[in-house]
């Protein structure tokens, strides 16, 4: 039986030397995270308040799972995607461009459809095998909003479907972005999921329950990193 803490990632022999690999999201966080104040000026408070850099939850889903880089860089004008890359023959069929145009009416009837706005998708060299029993959430990099495209969600069972590519719908957000998307850009970033069966259930709170977080919701107004301290895994 595989090990359930590995995610086996495989490319064509031939384009082994040429793609960035698939890495940790912790070792891919951008610039500005690494930049920003941990703390600013809070005009609503009168005082400097920490920033997200200080919000746990925000920096663990940022920094779990792993990121699919782009593969070469691709330049952006006028609408228009170029690359100047010349991928090698394969023993196997794979994509040798890393972008594909979509037609607008793939997503018509969603809140994505706009005549005027590309809808896209990166090409991914990777396949991806998961242990049995898990499926892979494929996402737009969490919290990259400095990215100029978001790509779209999908769940896939990887621990099934893992000898073909699963490459990436996105739709294009800026149209005045003008310029390179460097090769190793994140495109899409992923985690692993079990595959269970849950079930809601729904309380009303007892007393018990009301003195619990009354008492942590006094502590952490009380107190600065409560969370971080006590109940970060």
């Amino acid at each position: 039986m595989s090990d359930p803490r590995v995610l086996t990632f495989r490319c064509p022999p031939e384009l082994a030397a040429l793609l960035p690999p698939p890495v940790a999201a912790a070792q891919g966080l951008p610039d500005w995270i690494r930049t920003m104040p941990a703390q600013a000026f809070s005009a609503l408070a009168g005082e400097p308040a920490d920033t997200v850099k200080r919000c746990p939850p925000f920096l663990d889903a940022m920094t779990g799972g792993f990121l699919i880089p782009l593969w070469c860089d691709v330049r952006v004008e006028a609408g228009e995607f170029e690359w100047d890359v010349e991928l090698p023959a394969g023993s196997v069929d794979f994509p040798r461009a890393p972008i594909a145009m979509h037609e607008p009416g793939n997503v018509a009837g969603t809140p994505l459809f706009d005549e005027d706005r590309a809808a896209i998708k990166f090409h991914n060299q990777w396949t991806i095998e998961a242990p049995e029993g898990y499926a892979l959430l494929f996402t737009h990099p969490v919290n990259r909003f400095d990215l100029p495209f978001t790509t779209l969600t999908g769940l896939v069972d990887c621990d099934r479907y893992r000898d073909a590519w699963i490459h990436f719908p996105a739709v294009w957000r800026d149209p005045e972005f003008r310029g390179v998307l460097r090769k190793g850009t994140p495109v899409a970033q992923v985690f692993p999921v079990r595959r269970e069966a849950w079930t809601a259930r729904t309380e009303v709170m007892t007393a018990d329950d009301g003195a619990r977080a009354q008492a942590l919701l006094a502590e952490v107004r009380r107190e600065g990193g409560v969370y971080r301290r006590r109940f970060r895994a």
